[in-house]
C-alpha cells in the first residue's frame, strides 16, 4: 500500500479520447487494488482548479494523442511543480512529430522505413498528380500514408494501387495537415515497450502482433480477438536481443522518461526498422504493454507503482 495520492489523467479532446478513457480507467482501477489512493480527472476546463484544490502527491498521464502526447499537459505540470510519471515536455514534442523522429533515429544509425513528409499545401500549391508520381517513383508501393502526428493507426492506409492514392491522401488529410507517405515493409510486426522502475531502464518482453489482415489498423488494435499477440515474440534470440537494445537506444536518443513503446517491423533480413515511438503506451485489456508486462511476470500496478515513487522523489 502507498501513503501517494495520484491523479490519472484520461480523456482529453483529441480523436483517441475514448482509448484514453479506458486506458485511464484500467490505470486507476489496478493501482486502488494496490491500495493507491486515485484520483480520475479528465482533462478539460476544470483540471487546473482541481489540480490546485485537492493538489496529488503524482500526476500519471493515461492521455493519448493531441495535448496528452505533444508535450502541452506535461509542460503545464511542470509549470505547476507537480511531478508526473512520464516523458518531460520538450522529449514529448519531439516526439509527436513522426517525421522529425525518424530522421533523428536515422542520424543516430537506427533503421526506419524509407519516407517522405509533405503538407497539404503543397499538393494544391504544385498540382496532387504530379506530387503523388513523385512520391510513388521515389517510394514505390505499396506504400503507407500516415497523419504526421497522432496514434492506434487512425488515418493510417496502405495504399497497394496508383489509382488508389489520391483517395487514400485526402482521407488521411482528415486527420492532420502533414501527411507522412512510408515504404511499405514486410516483416513481423513487434512492439518492445521500455520501463525505468529501477536504476536503469529496461526493455520488456517484445510483443508480436498476427494480423489476418496483415494491417493493425484502429479496429484490430481495440477488438477483443481481432488480433493474436504471442509474448515473448516468436522470434530468434538475436533478433530479441537487437529488438531490446533498439528500443532502449531509441528511448534514450529521445529522451523519454519512465516509460515508452517502439513499434517495428523485423523484416526478411532480420533488421529491426522502427515504424515509431510512443510516449504514452496503451492500458487498455487489448493494448500491447498490459501484455508486455504480464509476460514479464509482474502486474501493471506494480510497475506503475515503482514509477509514481520515481516521480514523487526526482529532482527537478
Amino acid at each position: 500500500m502507498s501513503d501517494r495520492t495520484v491523479a490519472v489523467l484520461a480523456g482529453g479532446l483529441s480523436h483517441e479520447r475514448e482509448v484514453s478513457l479506458r486506458s485511464g480507467r484500467r490505470l486507476a482501477g489496478a493501482l486502488r487494488a494496490n491500495g493507491v489512493d486515485v484520483r480520475e480527472w479528465d482533462v478539460d476546463s476544470a483540471l487546473l482548479e482541481r489540480l490546485d484544490t485537492d493538489r496529488p502527491d503524482v500526476v500519471a498521464v493515461a492521455l493519448h494523442g493531441g495535448e496528452g502526447e505533444n508535450g502541452a499537459v506535461q509542460q503545464v505540470l511542470e509549470l505547476l511543480g507537480i511531478p508526473f510519471v512520464g516523458t518531460p515536455s520538450g522529449a514529448c514534442r519531439r516526439a509527436w512529430d513522426k517525421p522529425s523522429v525518424k530522421a533523428e533515429l536515422v542520424r543516430a544509425g537506427l533503421s526506419t522505413p524509407e519516407w517522405v513528409a509533405l503538407p497539404h499545401s503543397t499538393f494544391r500549391e504544385l498540382g496532387a498528380r504530379g506530387v503523388l508520381d513523385a512520391i510513388v517513383e521515389r517510394i514505390g508501393l505499396p506504400l503507407v500514408l500516415k497523419p504526421d502526428q497522432g496514434g492506434s493507426a487512425l488515418g493510417v492506409q496502405v495504399v497497394h494501387s496508383a489509382d488508389d492514392l489520391p483517395a487514400a491522401m485526402v482521407s488521411t488529410f482528415a486527420y492532420a495537415d502533414t501527411v507522412l507517405a512510408e515504404r511499405f515493409v514486410t516483416g513481423t510486426e513487434v512492439a518492445v515497450s521500455v520501463v525505468h522502475d529501477g536504476d536503469e531502464p529496461r526493455a520488456l518482453p517484445p510483443v508480436e502482433v498476427e494480423v489476418p489482415s496483415g494491417f493493425y489498423d484502429y479496429t484490430c488494435r481495440y477488438t477483443p480477438g481481432a488480433a493474436t499477440f504471442h509474448c515473448p515474440a516468436r522470434l530468434p534470440q538475436d533478433v530479441l536481443r537487437t529488438l531490446a537494445d533498439t528500443a532502449l537506444d531509441a528511448h534514450r536518443l529521445l529522451g523519454m522518461r519512465d516509460i515508452s513503446r517502439m513499434d517495428a517491423i523485423v523484416d526478411s533480413s532480420g533488421a529491426v526498422q522502427v515504424l515509431e515511438m510512443n510516449v504514452s503506451p496503451g492500458l487498455t485489456d487489448t493494448s500491447l504493454l498490459p501484455t508486455a508486462v504480464a509476460a514479464d511476470g509482474t502486474d501493471l500496478a506494480t510497475v506503475y507503482q515503482a514509477l509514481v515513487e520515481r516521480a514523487a522523489t526526482r529532482q527537478g
